[in-house]
């Protein structure tokens, strides 16, 4: 956003805001902040019909979301100060948030590796169980065909010849 609508959005004058930037130039980086250049700002005159006679004299400066956030530190007025307010409670509620998320993704993480630890464990019980029936049919099929005993044991009784 342009120094001039964050001026009219805060309620100070460009001025105004242009100084208090310039007292705590240390607050605005460039990834905050920058000022447009001779031909950027041409080309904004040119892509919003804005008058070239009168208004500005000096490059605007713009700003990025930071620098928007920045500013409502940096100036003094009601509105900036509410605006403030407003983002830092913003960002308190984000953190709560992102703990309360981060704590449930826990309990879920968690709950996946319990219910995959019960499904090795019922897996294996499967497979205990199907082996334990194999030796179940395999014992009935002996017990349904039993196998012929081959030659004789012991003695024979009577006369031989």
């Amino acid at each position: 956003m342009l120094d001039r609508d964050l001026a009219e959005l805060y309620g100070v004058t460009t001025g105004n805001l242009n100084k208090a930037v310039k007292r705590n130039l240390k607050r605005f980086p460039e990834d905050f902040m920058f000022q447009l250049d001779e031909t950027e700002f041409k080309n904004l005159i040119f892509q919003f019909g804005i008058s070239s006679w009168g208004g500005t004299r000096k490059l605007p400066f713009a700003f990025t979301e930071q620098g928007v956030a920045m500013l409502s530190g940096v100036l003094n007025s009601d509105r900036a100060i509410a605006v403030n307010i407003q983002i830092m409670r913003v960002f308190t509620k984000l953190r709560q948030f992102l703990s309360d998320n981060s704590r449930i993704q826990h309990e879920l993480t968690e709950m996946k590796l319990a219910i995959e630890k019960i499904a090795k464990k019922q897996k294996g019980h499967d497979q205990n169980i199907e082996l334990l029936f194999e030796y179940i049919d395999r014992l009935q099929e002996k017990q349904d065909n039993p196998t012929p005993i081959q030659g004789t044991i012991g003695f024979e009784i009577g006369e031989k010849k």
